[in-house]
């Protein structure tokens, strides 16, 4: 089944989507996060199929999240690692993992976060970086960006107006 494409999409989320493909991708991300560069390492600890593993590494390298380097000539081989892009999805992914751990049964988790100084567990929410207030559906709206034509600026009205409580 062939895969719909969100990069003509306006919506930042989408084009992010885009970027970082699948499912498979994610996990090799958070991989990557976890000190694990090499094929061999990404396949062992995922269990995908290698030709999978090697389209999904492919695509992050050409989104620009993985740089390919060399570490051994003869055979070539290649570890993955993490460019500026790449590292800027660990919020992603600590969001993804911090939602995953308060609604699956506390039985079943075999992770937790922690305080890599201190080993004091971790509790994640998303802050505005410049006042430092949570950021929550009730306090956060969308504003129209450079390229926000007239359609997406109804939107952002009908979704402020939904969110005062009024009729759009």
């Amino acid at each position: 089944m062939q895969r719909t494409s969100f990069s003509h999409f306006k919506c930042p989320a989408a084009r992010a989507l885009e970027s970082v493909g699948d499912w498979w991708s994610i996990l090799i991300l958070r991989d990557a996060f976890q000190g694990l560069s090499r094929f061999d390492e990404f396949q062992k600890s995922l269990g995908v199929a290698p030709n999978i593993l090697t389209r999904r590494l492919k695509h992050l390298t050409d989104e620009g999240l993985f740089e390919r380097r060399l570490y051994q000539e003869r055979p070539a081989r290649y570890e993955y690692v993490l460019t500026e892009k790449g590292r800027d999805f660990f919020p992603v992914l600590m969001a993804l993992f911090s939602w995953g751990s308060r609604h699956i049964p506390q039985e079943d988790l075999a992770f937790l976060l922690s305080d890599a100084a201190s080993g004091n567990t971790r509790e994640t929410i998303l802050v505005d970086a410049r006042t430092g207030d949570e950021i929550t559906p009730e306090n956060t709206s969308l504003l129209a960006g450079p390229a926000a034509d007239d359609e997406v600026r109804e939107r952002i009205a009908r979704m402020r107006a939904w969110y005062l409580g009024n009729d759009a």
